[in-house]
């Protein structure tokens, strides 16, 4: 038996459909159209294709896109100014600040100078705190993206056993608030649990955050479970760099019931998240109806 593959790609590309759908009624119904601002430092290389695709659909779904791009050499003090000006802007909905920035920049005095109601990343304090305690925040879209995945190929998580491995800020922590808020019952395995494969063996739900390419193995895995894969690591074989996941893919397709591929699993769930986060940022600016289907 083989498990069902997760197709992201196509989830992503629905979703994106229902956004610019959204977006039109905006336009149509209260002459609105949500921006988003993107702001990149430096010239790393792989952050300046991520910011290029995010642009360019974000303006394929009919929104605004405002990009800033500042030299590697730009001061914190003129990085603040810039991220005050654009939370006083009207136009922008959401403020993205792409990372890692250069390592003269303080990344969280920068996240947390954004308006949190403009934090799309939902990365400042105030988004950790509220989906902390259960309340309406703006969900980091990595974790969203997986937590859509999952409802679309379960249904309901309610009372299922889920694992989480890896504790980051930016996908592991954020992920088992969200598994939390749907009733599973949620561990975060990490470096220093004890046991790893034993707890991991144990998961309805199994969520791979670690960024160690194919750490897990099918025999980790309960026969029959949903697996996640969020890695994305470049490894050579034969030569040639190829995109793998923390999940040995191999392995690992014969014992669950579903997993994410890489490529192609959660990956293109994240911009296509950034887009229905930046949406419901400017919904909830002007008081409006937050659209069904979007949010966590």
């Amino acid at each position: 038996m083989s498990a069902t593959i997760i197709d992201g790609k196509a989830f992503a590309e629905r979703l994106r459909g229902r956004v610019a759908a959204h977006v039109t009624r905006l336009k149509d119904g209260h002459g609105l159209t949500p921006g988003l601002a993107v702001v990149l430092v430096g010239e790393d290389p792989a952050s300046q294709v991520y910011v290029r695709n995010k642009g360019k659909q974000t303006q394929e779904t009919g929104m605004a896109s405002f990009e800033h791009k500042l030299p590697a050499d730009t001061t914190e003090a003129d990085l603040l100014a810039l991220i005050a000006r654009l939370n006083a802007a009207p136009a922008v909905h959401g403020i993205l600040v792409q990372l890692p920035l250069p390592a003269h920049l303080n990344a969280e005095l920068v996240i947390n100078a954004i308006d949190p109601a403009k934090d799309v990343d939902g990365f400042h304090i105030s988004n950790v705190g509220l989906l902390g305690t259960g309340q309406k925040a703006m969900v980091p879209c990595t974790p969203l993206g997986c937590l859509m995945l999952l409802r679309d190929h379960l249904g309901s998580l309610s009372g299922l056993e889920a694992v989480v491995v890896g504790r980051s800020n930016i996908v592991g922590k954020p992920m088992a608030q969200l598994l939390l808020g749907e009733s599973c019952t949620v561990t975060i395995a990490h470096s220093r649990t004890r046991t790893i494969e034993a707890v991991c063996r144990r998961a309805d739900i199994l969520v791979a955050a670690v960024g160690r390419p194919e750490m897990i193995t099918g025999d980790w895995i309960k026969p029959g479970a949903t697996v996640i894969d969020v890695g994305i690591n470049r490894v050579e074989r034969d030569g040639k760099m190829r995109l793998v996941g923390d999940v040995d893919f191999a392995s690992a397709v014969g014992v669950a019931g579903a997993i994410t591929p890489v490529p192609g699993g959660v990956g293109p769930m994240t911009i296509a998240c950034l887009l229905a986060n930046t949406v419901t940022a400017a919904c909830r600016a002007h008081g409006l109806a937050e659209p069904e289907g979007l949010t966590a």
